[in-house]
C-alpha cells in the first residue's frame, strides 16, 4: 500500500510534474524584476520607465529596408545559410574599427560575434565558472548579468560605488576578504560606462588603478560596454580593455548604437580565451545570424553610422533633461538620484522607510513603471532604490511619469508618517504588478 504525499509534495507535483527532474542549477532560473513587468509597462494608459528599450526612431528605415532586400538579393545563399560560429570575417574587421574609437586596438581573430552581449556573458560564464565560484559585481549590477551568473550557481559579492564609479579600495578589500576565506575570485564584472542600472560612470584615473588591482591578484576583468559611445558631451572614454590586453575580456553590443532586435554582439578576449569562447558558442547557437550580421556590416560599410550615434545622444540628453528636470520639480525632500553624463538610467534613493518593492503594484496602479532597486542586487539590498529609463518615452511622458511617481511617494510617505514603516508594508492589495492592477 502506498504511502500518502506530505500536502507540499502533492502541491509541488501538481504545479510542476517535473520538478525533481530539474538540474540543481535550475533553481537559481527565476524572472528578473525587468521582465515581470513588461506585460504591464507595455499598456499605452502606463508610463514606463522601467525597460531600457532604446529608441528607433531615428534610425534611416526606408534605408535600412532597402538594404535588407539588397542583402537578400544579392547574398542571399550566403545570408540565409549557416555561417560560421567565429562570426562574419568583414563583421569582426569593422567591429575592431569600432572598438578602435575607445582605445582598443583588437584582432579581428580574437573576437567572437555573438547573439547580443548577453550571450557572450553567459559563455564567459560559463568557460570560467563551476558552482560555488566568486564572482565581484558592482552593487547595484545589471540584472540580466546577475541572472546569468546564479544560473550557473556563483557567489556573488557586490563591491561598492560612488559618484565616480567603482570603488578601488572597496575592490582591494573584497579580493582580500574572499581569499582570506579560502577562496578565490574568478573576475570582476564590471559596466565602467553610464552604468546600468546607476549611471554612474568611472574615473579615467581609476580606471588604471583598477586594471592594477585585477593584474597584480590575479583577477580577470569581464568589461560590458554597451554605452561606452552614447556620452552626451560627446566624451568617449578609454576602455579598460585598452589598459590591459591580456586581462580583460571585453564585451560590446550594437543593440543600443544601432538596433537591439538584431542581437549583434560581441566578446573580444586574449587568444587563448577567444578559442573557448568558440567551442562554446557552437554548442550554444551553432552560429549566429548570418543575415543580422551582413545586415550591420552592411549598416556600418554605407552609413554614416558615427552621425547617426551622434542623433542618438541628441535625443538621449533631451530624454535625459527631462526626466532630471521633472524629478526636481516634483518628487518629495530626502529623495537623491544620480545624473549621468550619458546612456539609459537614473538611479533614485528614496526616504528612509519606503520600501520600493513594496511601492510597485501601487505605482502601476497610478499608471507609472520603475524597477525596484533590489533586482540588481544578489543579496537583498536596493530596498530604496529605484531604476528609472529615460530612453523611450518622450520627454512629456518623462514628466507626466514623474508627476505620477511623485503622487504614489507622497502618499507612501503620508502613510508612514500616519501609521509607522510596518503598516506601508502590510496594505491590502496586490503585491506584484499585473495587467489587472493596472
Amino acid at each position: 500500500m502506498s504511502q500518502p504525499q506530505p500536502p507540499d509534495r502533492l502541491r509541488a507535483r501538481s504545479l510542476d510534474p517535473h520538478l525533481s527532474r530539474y538540474a540543481a542549477r535550475a533553481e537559481g532560473m527565476t524572472a528578473s524584476e525587468v521582465r515581470a513587468l513588461f506585460a504591464v509597462a507595455s499598456r499605452p494608459e502606463v508610463v514606463s520607465l522601467a525597460g531600457g528599450m532604446p529608441n528607433l526612431a531615428a534610425l534611416p528605415l526606408d534605408t535600412l529596408s532597402q538594404q535588407m532586400a539588397a542583402i537578400i538579393a544579392e547574398e542571399g545563399m550566403t545570408a540565409l545559410q549557416y555561417g560560421s560560429a567565429h562570426g562574419v570575417p568583414l563583421l569582426r574587421e569593422q567591429i575592431c574599427d569600432v572598438m578602435a574609437l575607445e582605445g582598443v586596438h583588437g584582432h579581428p581573430d580574437d573576437l567572437v560575434v555573438t547573439v547580443g552581449s548577453q550571450m557572450a556573458l553567459d559563455l564567459v560564464t560559463r568557460i570560467f565558472c563551476d558552482p560555488g565560484d566568486v564572482i565581484l559585481a558592482e552593487g547595484p549590477s545589471y540584472v540580466g548579468a546577475l541572472g546569468t551568473f546564479a544560473s550557473y550557481q556563483a557567489d556573488v559579492r557586490h563591491v561598492a560605488m560612488d559618484e565616480q564609479g567603482l570603488v578601488p579600495a572597496a575592490l582591494e578589500e573584497a579580493i582580500a576578504a574572499v581569499r582570506t576565506a579560502g577562496r578565490r575570485v574568478k573576475f570582476l564584472y564590471t559596466i565602467p560606462n553610464f552604468q546600468n542600472p546607476a549611471g554612474v560612470t568611472l574615473a579615467v584615473p581609476r580606471r588604471a588603478e583598477i586594471v592594477d588591482i585585477c593584474a597584480r591578484n590575479d583577477v580577470l576583468i569581464i568589461e560590458d560596454n554597451p554605452y561606452g559611445l552614447l556620452g552626451f558631451d560627446g566624451q568617449i572614454y578609454p576602455a579598460l580593455r585598452s589598459m590591459d590586453r591580456d586581462n580583460v575580456v571585453y564585451l560590446g553590443s550594437f543593440s543600443k548604437t544601432f538596433a537591439s532586435g538584431l542581437r549583434v554582439g560581441w566578446a573580444l578576449a586574449p587568444h587563448a580565451v577567444r578559442e573557448k569562447l568558440v567551442l562554446a558558442a557552437e554548442s550554444a547557437a551553432l552560429c549566429p545570424p548570418t543575415l543580422n550580421q551582413l545586415v550591420v556590416s552592411r549598416y556600418l560599410a554605407t552609413h554614416d553610422w558615427k552621425g547617426q550615434i551622434k542623433s542618438f545622444q541628441s535625443m538621449y540628453r533631451e530624454r535625459r533633461d527631462a526626466l532630471l528636470s521633472a524629478l526636481e520639480q516634483h518628487l518629495p525632500p530626502g529623495c537623491t538620484w544620480t545624473r549621468p553624463d550619458g546612456g539609459f538610467f537614473v538611479w533614485l534613493t528614496v526616504p528612509e522607510g519606503v520600501d520600493t518593492k513594496a511601492m510597485q503594484p501601487r505605482a502601476v496602479t497610478a499608471r507609472v513603471a520603475y524597477v525596484p532597486g533590489t533586482g540588481f542586487y544578489a543579496d537583498g539590498f536596493g530596498s530604496r532604490q529605484m531604476r528609472l529609463s529615460f530612453c523611450y518615452p518622450p520627454p512629456e511622458r518623462i514628466t507626466e511619469g514623474v508627476r505620477r511617481l511623485a503622487g504614489v511617494l507622497a502618499e507612501e510617505l503620508e502613510l508612514l508618517r500616519t501609521f509607522g514603516p510596518s503598516v506601508s508594508r502590510t496594505l491590502s492589495g496586490p503585491q506584484t504588478p499585473s495587467p489587472d492592477t493596472a
